[in-house]
């Protein structure tokens, strides 16, 4: 991935309790998708020892921090803006228990997507996020057939998984990112049973 492809674009970031600054590539697609602001969670090591949130504006301008008590091992992204209070907090309900999949041994990161492919929550590295963008870019405008899951292995042996689902009459996205010690059997049925969970979450 590279900033000149339009991908990513640096965005420098300053800690808001020690100061240090890095600069970090935040995905456009992400930005550009937001009305306003997006948060974006910066978890201890990604800048220097704190955990805290970036508020970015449409234009890649930090407009605030907020420090955080406590922060997950990956860089995430929430997507609130336009969103119905009623869907935020059905959204929010459906993070936690992505959130507690992610274990770091069978399961390293989670997200959820529309069916258009626009983020709603991520866990997931920047280029594993981006790489299963574009393939969902790729099959839409390939105009392929609907399709109820795809699978993809990375380099370094870790799957990524995604599985077309509905709720409430509403077509989503779920992806897990798996450890390399994960056979496809074992994705399968981590997918399957984190489905059943947010559907028994909804209903």
């Amino acid at each position: 991935m590279d900033q000149e492809t339009g991908i990513v674009k640096d965005v420098l970031i300053i800690c808001p309790k020690c100061q240090k600054r890095k600069k970090l590539q935040i995905p456009v697609k992400i930005i550009n998708k937001s009305k306003q602001l997006t948060t974006v969670s910066i978890p201890a090591e990604i800048c220097c020892e704190h955990g805290f949130q970036a508020f970015i504006d449409k234009n890649f301008k930090v407009r605030g921090y907020q420090q955080v008590d406590f922060d997950f091992s990956k860089l995430e992204y929430l997507e609130k803006e336009g969103q119905p209070d009623e869907e935020i907090s059905e959204l929010e309900e459906i993070i936690k228990v992505l959130r507690n999949c992610v274990d770091d041994n069978d399961v390293l990161g989670s997200a959820l997507f529309n069916i258009e492919g626009k983020v709603l929550y991520s866990s997931l590295s920047t280029d594993t996020l981006f790489n299963t963008i574009r393939e969902f870019e790729t099959r839409k405008e390939e105009q392929l057939a609907k399709i109820n899951r795809i699978y993809l292995v990375l380099e370094n042996r870790q799957m990524v998984c995604s599985k077309f689902f509905d709720i409430q009459d509403k077509e989503f996205i779920l992806t897990v990112i798996l450890s390399e010690k994960v056979k496809i059997g074992m994705g399968n049925l981590i997918l399957r049973n984190l489905e059943k969970e947010l559907l028994n979450l909804i209903h």
